[in-house]
C-alpha cells in the first residue's frame, strides 16, 4: 500500500508540472516606457487603465455616459469597478443582456449629444450588434448629409485568445469590420498604450470599436502616466528598427513577434517591429516605407489566416512596394479552424516557432 502511494506521488507531481505549463502564457509581456512629458506615472495594469481613462472622462465630461452587461459592480474583468458609486447610476448603469439593444442606444444617445461608451462583454457577442455597427453608427452621418452624427460612440470589447476560451471566448473578429467605412477600430498592446488610445477614441469624431486584449488585463502591468494624455490613431508605431525584415502585428501578438525578433538576431537577422494599433483605417504610409527598406514582410495575428486583416495588408504592400520585395509577403496567423479549440488552444496561437521558420524562408528564398 505504500509501495503504491509512494509511485502516485511522482505522477501527481508530474501532471501537475504538466498543467501549470499548460497555463504559462504564450507570450512574454514586454513594458512600454512612460513619456516622461506626460507627467507621474503609477504602477498599473490593464484592467486599471482603462478604468483610469474612463474615470478621466467621467470627470472631465459632464455629458459622458457608461453602460453594458454587469459594468454597474465593474464588469466582468472589474473594468468599471468604483465607476458608479462616483458618478451615479445615471451615468454608469447596467443594460438589458442584448447587444443589439446596447449598440443601438449607444447610437441614440451619441446623436442626442452625449459621450457614449458602451460595453460588450466579450468580442464574441458583439455579433447580435453588427446591424446597428454597421448599418447605423457607421452610416449615420451619411444618411443625413451629416446633420446628425454618432461620432460620440465608443464601444469597448474584451478581445482575444486567452489560452482556454474555446469558441465563444477567444474570438479576434476585428477583421469583419474593416470592410466598413465610418468607423474605426483599434487595438493596443500595453497599458500605456491603451489609455492613449482609449481616450483618442472617445474624442474622436467617428465611431469606434476599441478592443481591449483580455489575457492582457492582468498581465500587462506597467508604470501609466496618471495625467489624460492621447495617442494618434491611424499611426502605427515602429517599435524596433531593423534592416533585414519587417514584423507587423497588433494587440497580444505584438509580443510574440518582439520574441521572434530577439531570436532572429541570435541568427544574425534584424527585425523591424512595428504595432499597427489601428487596424482601420491602418497606416499604409509606416508599413509600405519599412518594407520598401527591408524587402520582407511578415504579418502575424490571432484570427484566422483567410480573410484577416493580414490579408489586405498582404494586398496593399503588394502593390505598393512590389519592385522592393525579395520574398513572399508571410502570413502567420490562426488555424482556419472553426470552432477555435478548447483543449488545444494553445497549438492554435501564431506561434514564436512559426513566425520564426517563416523568417527563415524568406531570408533564404
Amino acid at each position: 500500500m505504500n509501495l503504491s502511494v509512494h509511485r502516485l506521488i511522482p505522477t501527481i507531481s508530474t501532471c501537475s508540472s504538466f498543467f501549470i505549463r499548460r497555463r504559462l502564457a504564450h507570450f512574454t509581456f514586454f513594458k512600454d516606457q512612460p513619456d516622461p512629458a506626460h507627467g507621474p506615472t503609477k504602477e498599473m495594469n490593464l484592467c486599471q487603465t482603462i478604468q483610469n481613462a474612463l474615470d478621466i472622462t467621467l470627470k472631465n465630461d459632464h455629458t459622458a455616459i457608461i453602460f453594458g452587461e454587469d459594468v454597474a459592480f465593474g464588469g466582468v474583468f472589474r473594468c468599471t469597478a468604483e465607476l458608479r458609486p462616483k458618478y451615479g447610476a445615471d451615468r454608469v448603469f447596467n443594460t438589458p443582456l442584448c447587444e443589439q439593444g446596447i449598440v443601438g442606444f449607444g447610437i441614440g444617445a451619441a446623436v442626442a449629444g452625449a459621450t457614449s461608451i458602451a460595453e460588450i462583454q466579450f468580442a464574441d457577442y458583439i455579433f447580435p450588434a453588427y446591424d446597428q455597427i454597421v448599418n447605423e453608427a457607421a452610416k449615420y452621418r451619411y444618411r443625413s448629409q451629416n446633420l446628425f452624427n454618432c461620432g460620440r460612440l465608443t464601444i469597448r470589447a474584451p478581445w482575444g485568445a486567452v489560452g482556454h476560451g474555446a469558441l465563444y471566448h477567444s474570438q479576434s473578429p476585428e477583421a469583419q469590420f474593416m470592410h466598413t467605412p465610418g468607423i474605426k477600430v483599434v487595438i493596443p498592446r500595453s497599458a500605456i498604450q491603451a489609455k492613449g488610445l482609449l481616450l483618442s477614441c472617445i474624442k474622436d469624431d467617428n465611431p469606434c470599436i476599441f478592443f481591449e486584449p483580455k489575457i492582457l488585463y492582468r498581465s500587462a502591468k506597467e508604470d501609466v502616466p496618471l495625467n489624460e494624455y492621447t495617442i494618434p490613431l491611424s499611426k502605427a508605431q515602429i517599435i524596433t528598427e531593423g534592416s533585414d525584415i519587417t514584423l507587423v502585428s497588433w494587440g497580444t501578438q505584438v509580443h510574440v513577434i518582439r520574441v521572434v525578433a530577439q531570436m532572429a538576431a541570435k541568427e544574425n537577422i534584424s527585425c523591424e517591429v512595428i504595432d499597427l494599433r489601428t487596424i482601420v483605417p491602418w497606416d499604409v504610409d509606416t508599413i509600405c516605407q519599412s518594407v520598401s527598406k527591408t524587402g520582407r514582410l511578415l504579418i502575424s495575428h490571432e484570427a484566422p489566416i483567410t480573410a484577416g486583416v493580414g490579408a489586405e495588408i498582404a494586398a496593399t504592400v503588394s502593390k505598393e512596394c512590389f519592385l522592393n520585395l525579395e520574398a513572399p509577403i508571410e502570413r502567420i496567423c490562426g488555424y482556419d479552424i472553426h470552432p477555435i479549440p478548447h483543449v488545444f488552444e494553445p497549438f492554435y496561437f501564431p506561434s514564436k516557432w512559426r513566425c520564426l521558420e517563416a523568417i527563415k524562408r524568406m531570408i533564404n528564398f
